[in-house]
């Protein structure tokens, strides 16, 4: 064809690949199935648009050899070892058993040894691609099930890597097995070369070149692409698969300065020419046996989506984690891979497997890619309904898991606080400073750490665990709060403490108006709005800033605004209370609600939240701003003491009864307000100065906790 012809070709490709990409959007799929749709659709079983072949095998080429650029590039070995035994163990046991049964199941079919092997490692790969993306869209990328599926991805990653270089190595010899030694040995004497020369270039001569094409990133990216497919290049040529060479080029440059940003430019190049490998294995896919096909691949496919998560299952369970990890981490190895169609076309290059066989791999790589994405998408619906099987899959002591829990001291607990991002881990640590006990709860195991080592008790759990409640100490805690912003969740936890008749207050945290009603109405106590909060605070500092703050002037004062914290020594003094003027240090102003209040009195009064502009020297006033926001001196147990409802029996002989309610004076003879009685049945909440108490009676009083005490303390009343 004509490169004019060539060009229209491949618009109408791109064309079709947006139309069925946007599809594809609606119903939650992955990319890659509507690639492989629009492949199908423009090969040659439907509209026979594809007739450059050449053109799109190269863009594929490179996309694959991008690709496994930068899974090398972001090796991140740390994460296995910081994930323990769980991500070896699960990734290693699972490819095994995958392996082993997948052979057995294709021999069972009738296939040769090769092509048996082959279905066999295509089945073993899950896409680290496709689980990233889901995991982060829902938010589970940081939990324990997260970080321990990415963990065996990438000993899956590294395996597959092997695969490919075992196949490309001895592939050649098991269709000449007279000269399987001698080919071997070639080969590996080439592989040990090959990956010296990279080690040098490694340590010597990369970072060097990285540093000198740092100042330009557009350098810097181009000369990762070049390195990409020179490796590439250079592979091919000494015997083994490009794809072994980008693989050894990603990781040459893994350990410099500059990966992320070289991986953060090619991510969408590679997305885009990934599309033309898909597209290429779609059109090329022998439709006329898929028929005869279709009773292997739905056996093959159900393997997958089935014995994959059980076997991950069995590990965990057996390793000591709760079921529910164990399912969710499962479920991530519920497909086949990109990997394995990598696998299936290398195989079929060099004349290892059949079309028949790649279109099988296929066919069971759109089954379960499809079917297992919804697996994901609704993990929390499906473990609601299998949470009781899956016994079986858990030790009567998870000790893995629980020994991220930390036990909690006190008898009574002020705050369990649901969710230790930005926002929870801010109202952690006010919370603490205002000396309330806090029993964090999080399904970062990161994060539990590090609040675990200043002191705080944590727990590992997840708001969307029905179960969570069994872990939690809610019998002794005053305040349920959840620091998470999302309204399916909220309402899950508070409509699960309600089922566990939990008799504290409970917090939420919400986004919107429109949610803050939704909470307010399930029966929140209390509704958090950061957004809202945050948005007034930006208004108060930006009055301020337009209003007053001055331009920088040659003179040497500088000048800064505070904001009074709410436990702050400052709030509530006046600020002749508040020892600045020895520092040099002057109150220019005071911005309170969106009002500035110019050059203050003495007696002016601080509160909570209010914003001072300060005006002295720099270093004065950092010594300023730390005087103002210093911690508020511990307050005396009288200060501290909280405000208590209780119930005081009447007896019959009462020195107080028949007295009217005007007589007794409750609040001015003991401290404490009469808000109601409860006379048999009868209660009575409307109460007047001119009722009486009865013998019998139960007064419901509202007071300090010393007063209550000392009236419990008294003689019957």
């Amino acid at each position: 064809m004509t490169g004019e012809n060539s060009f229209v070709e491949i618009a109408a490709i791109l064309g079709l690949a947006t139309l069925l990409g946007m599809i594809g959007q609606k119903l939650r799929q992955p990319l890659i199935i509507m690639f492989l749709a629009t492949g199908i659709l423009a090969g040659p079983s439907f509209f026979g648009i594809i007739h450059s072949y050449e053109q799109i095998e190269l863009l594929a080429h490179i996309g694959i050899a991008l690709l496994l650029f930068i899974v090398g590039l972001k090796l991140d070995l740390h994460l296995i070892r910081t994930t323990g035994p769980v991500a070896l163990a699960t990734g290693l046991g699972q490819i095994i058993f995958t392996s082993i049964i997948g052979f057995l199941i294709a021999l069972a079919f009738g296939m040769t040894y090769l092509s048996a092997a082959y279905v066999a490692v295509a089945l073993t790969f899950s896409s680290t691609i496709i689980i990233v993306k889901l995991l982060s869209d829902k938010r589970e990328i940081d939990s324990l099930h997260g970080q321990i599926a990415i963990g065996f991805l990438i000993v899956q990653d590294i395996a597959a890597i092997l695969a490919l270089v075992a196949l490309t190595t001895f592939g050649s010899a098991a269709t000449d097995p007279g000269g399987a030694l001698g080919s071997a040995l070639l080969i590996g004497a080439k592989g040990v070369g090959f990956l010296g020369v990279v080690a040098l270039l490694m340590k010597y001569v990369l970072p060097y070149i990285c540093r000198r094409l740092a100042h330009s990133p557009e350098m810097l990216t181009l000369f990762a692409i070049a390195w990409a497919v020179v490796l590439g290049a250079g592979s091919e040529l000494l015997g083994f698969s490009k794809e072994v060479g980008a693989f050894l080029a990603g990781v040459s440059l893994a350990s410099t300065d500059y990966r992320e940003l070289i991986g953060a430019r090619l991510t969408s190049l590679r997305d885009f020419l990934l599309l033309f490998f898909f597209i290429d294995l779609g059109a090329r896919l022998d439709w006329s046996a898929a028929g005869s096909q279709l009773g292997a691949s739905l056996t093959f496919s159900l393997f997958v989506l089935i014995g994959n998560p059980l076997i991950v299952l069995v590990i965990m369970g057996l390793m000591g984690y709760r079921r529910r990890t164990s399912f969710l981490a499962g479920l991530t190895v519920a497909q086949i891979s990109e990997f394995s169609l990598i696998v299936a076309a290398l195989g079929l290059s060099i004349g290892h497997i059949t079309n028949e066989t790649v279109g099988l791999i296929t066919l069971v790589g759109v089954v379960t890619i499809f079917v297992s994405t919804y697996m994901i998408l609704y993990s929390g619906q499906l473990y609601h309904i299998l949470s009781g099987p899956l016994r079986l899959f858990e030790r009567r002591d998870p000790i893995r898991e629980a020994a991220i829990d930390t036990a909690v001291d006190a008898e009574a607990l002020d705050v369990i606080l649901v969710g230790l991002g930005n926002y929870g881990s801010g109202l952690a640590e006010y919370l603490l400073r205002r000396g309330k006990s806090v029993l964090a709860v999080d399904f970062d195991p990161g994060v539990l750490e590090r609040w675990r080592a200043r002191g705080v008790p944590v727990v590992y759990g997840d708001m969307a665990d029905p179960e969570m409640h069994e872990h939690l100490p809610l019998n002794r805690a005053r305040w349920v709060i959840s620091a998470v912003r999302s309204r399916e969740m909220n309402l899950a936890l508070i409509s699960t403490l309600k089922e566990n008749r939990y008799q504290g207050k409970v917090a939420l945290t919400a986004r919107d108006d429109s949610e803050a009603r939704d909470f307010e109405r399930a029966g929140a106590h209390l509704v958090f709005r950061p957004f809202k909060d945050a948005t007034e605070q930006a208004a108060d500092a930006l009055t301020t800033a337009l209003d007053f703050l001055p331009k920088q002037v040659d003179w040497p004062i500088s000048f800064v605004e505070v904001r009074v914290r709410s436990d702050a020594y400052a709030a509530g003094q006046t600020l002749r209370d508040i020892p600045l003027s020895f520092r040099g240090v002057s109150v220019i102003a005071v911005s309170r609600g969106g009002q500035v209040y110019y050059e203050p009195e003495p007696d002016f009064r601080i509160f909570p939240a209010d914003r001072l502009v300060l005006m002295g020297s720099p270093d004065e006033l950092k010594e300023a701003e730390k005087c103002i926001n210093e911690l508020r001196a511990q307050k005396t147990a009288e200060d501290q003491d909280r405000f208590e409802i209780a119930e005081i029996k009447v007896s019959r002989d009462s020195k107080i009864f028949g007295q009217s309610l005007a007589d007794l004076r409750f609040r001015q003879q003991y401290g404490v307000t009469l808000v109601g009685i409860r006379r048999g049945e009868k209660q009575m909440t409307n109460i007047s100065p001119a009722d009486r108490v009865m013998g019998g009676d139960c007064l419901i009083v509202i007071g300090k906790s010393r007063a209550i005490r000392n009236l419990k303390a008294r003689e019957p009343l």
